[in-house]
């Protein structure tokens, strides 16, 4: 089966990478995160999936579309935040797919215990449904702390925060 992960950051991305290679999935990344905020932080995150896409000669496909002035002017606290960056990633990934001869797609969002998995999951299936392409669900939280060892091991660049004008202000314990 044909799958168009979506790559959040390299280091969210490596534990679903290697799982699902390992499972024997046709894989190909899609770098498409017009959340990332500020311009720096989005640079840093795509030439690291670059160069994580280079160890695992995974082809990725990239849609660059930095919307930081979409972000600044955004006044929705959680969920309606989540909600809206979620959804613009998810659907963008499911039309893509459904698009380029994908028969599925997934995230890695998936692999982290700090995003909203169920929220997550229902945007999937929705777009699933919308654009007539498979939602793969695979729960990869068991698998963060071993791809983020392995990050540290490659020496990718590991953000501290999701992504977002309002978490970056926010640090996560353990990173």
């Amino acid at each position: 089966m044909k799958v168009l992960m979506h790559m959040c950051c390299a280091p969210c991305s490596i534990y679903p990478v290697d799982l699902l290679l390992a499972e024997g999935y046709l894989l190909e990344g899609l770098f498409f995160n017009p959340n990332i905020h500020p311009r720096e932080e989005y640079e840093k995150r795509r030439e690291n999936v670059r160069i994580y896409s280079d160890i695992k000669n995974l082809k990725i496909n990239y849609i660059d579309d930095f919307r930081q002035k979409d972000w600044e002017s955004f006044d929705g606290q959680d969920p309606a935040r989540c909600a809206m960056c979620y959804g613009i990633r998810m659907e963008k990934t499911a039309s893509y797919a459904a698009a380029n001869g994908f028969n599925a797609f997934t995230t890695s969002l998936l692999v982290s215990p700090y995003q909203k998995h169920d929220l997550i999951r229902e945007l999937g299936e929705k777009y699933s449904e919308q654009y007539g392409i498979k939602f793969l669900y695979l729960d990869f939280r068991p698998g963060f702390r071993q791809g983020q060892q392995q990050a540290r091991e490659l020496g990718l660049y590991r953000q501290k925060y999701c992504g977002c004008i309002k978490s970056n202000h926010i640090t996560y314990k353990n990173l």
